[in-house]
């Protein structure tokens, strides 16, 4: 992990390594470092740090897959941090809020409906690996929206 900067940032910073679910231990991870970062930062991070995120992964996860030999090796975390750091970014900051956003990116991460599998499937590189989690940060910002316009 720490022979090249792109490991140590496609695999979480270590959190990719769990061997129990890397991907939701990733998505923790990122969830402690946003408040972390926002400790420090305000509001002034949330829209630069996903974007410059994804930048960063795109490059780094496809240096790593290719280091690996494995598209999207499950070690890799660093698509699930920057999707939950931009559902982070435009919900409210309550810890009921971020608590239902975290059960709902896991679940359509995983889950995968239409059309995340798709892309997940046939898009490749470090551009694939980061997008079918934006997909699955999407799904969860449209039902968090419409969560708040019922209640």
């Amino acid at each position: 992990m720490r022979a090249r900067l792109s490991r140590l940032v496609a695999l979480g910073f270590g959190s990719g390594l769990s061997p129990v679910a890397p991907g939701t231990v990733g998505t923790l991870w990122a969830w402690l470092a946003w408040e972390a970062i926002h400790l420090w930062t305000g509001e002034s991070a949330s829209l630069w740090l996903p974007l410059i995120g994804f930048v960063a992964g795109v490059v780094a996860c496809g240096r790593t897959a290719a280091d690996l030999g494995v598209h999207d090796h499950g070690a890799i975390v660093w698509d699930e941090v920057v999707a939950f750091w931009l559902v982070l970014a435009l919900i409210p900051h309550s810890y009921g809020a971020q608590f239902a956003a975290f059960v709902l990116f896991r679940f359509f991460d995983i889950a995968k409906p239409p059309p995340i599998r798709h892309f997940d499937r046939n898009l490749r590189g470090g551009f694939g690996i980061m997008f079918d989690d934006l997909l699955a940060a999407f799904y969860t910002l449209l039902l968090v929206a419409g969560w708040q316009a019922w209640a």
